[in-house]
């Protein structure tokens, strides 16, 4: 019986795998979304020395008074940051997919007590942002898992301001050291050939991080 199950067991992963989406450009595997139930995993205590997420705000620049998009924001472990570097005067749109992470990232804006967030309830093909608004999109380990990335930076490119930014933080496909599967990592050759055609500019690629590239992009004008 036990037998019988760990064949089921392989059978469905094999299924599963062969359904695996692939990025029509790069070949890419697509990574499986994380659900409400990995919320925890999200805001680990070792994710501050894994990731150094002011460090990567440091380096990013974010200006007082800036309109800021945290797509895929999760539980808002970028997002409570992001709305003290704006402060009062700017805004941030936290994005997310799913209802359940949005009620947890919303607990943690008001235990924060911050006034400056706004969530948005998005959709695979499509963030839900308000168009020609936004200074910056901040994308956290997240790009790699959308299953229609394509369409999905058309519509953020249509968010941005005419100067605005597009940054993705991504675990370092090149390092194999880092212990993280491979579909959850990203090489700048993979991003900037899946980003640049759908009107981006790649700007420049910040190794700051133990872990993760820093890619930077510019809407282009075209």
């Amino acid at each position: 019986m036990e037998g019988m199950f760990r064949n089921f067991g392989l059978i469905v992963w094999l299924c599963a795998s062969s359904l695996a989406q692939v990025h029509p450009v790069t070949g890419r595997h697509i990574a499986p979304v994380m659900g409400a139930g990995g919320a925890d995993w999200l805001v680990r205590p070792e994710r501050e020395a894994e990731e150094a997420p002011d460090a990567a705000l440091d380096a990013i620049g974010i200006p007082r008074g800036a309109t800021v998009a945290d797509v895929g924001a999760g539980a808002g472990y970028f997002t409570w940051r992001l709305a003290d570097r704006v402060g009062p005067s700017g805004k941030v749109y936290a994005n997310d997919i799913q209802p359940e992470m949005l009620d947890l990232l919303r607990k943690n804006i008001a235990a924060r007590h911050l006034a400056n967030v706004e969530t948005v309830l998005g959709v695979e093909d499509d963030p839900k942002l308000p168009p020609g608004r936004i200074d910056l999109v901040l994308l956290v380990d997240v790009y790699h898992e959308f299953s229609q990335p394509q369409k999905m930076l058309r519509k953020m490119r249509d968010s941005l301001k005419p100067d605005g930014r597009l940054v993705l933080l991504e675990y370092r496909k090149e390092d194999p050291s880092i212990p993280i599967r491979p579909e959850h990592k990203m090489s700048v050759g993979d991003v900037r050939a899946e980003v640049e055609p759908e009107g981006f500019r790649f700007e420049k690629n910040l190794d700051t991080l133990p872990r993760q590239h820093i890619l930077i992009f510019r809407r282009s004008m075209q």
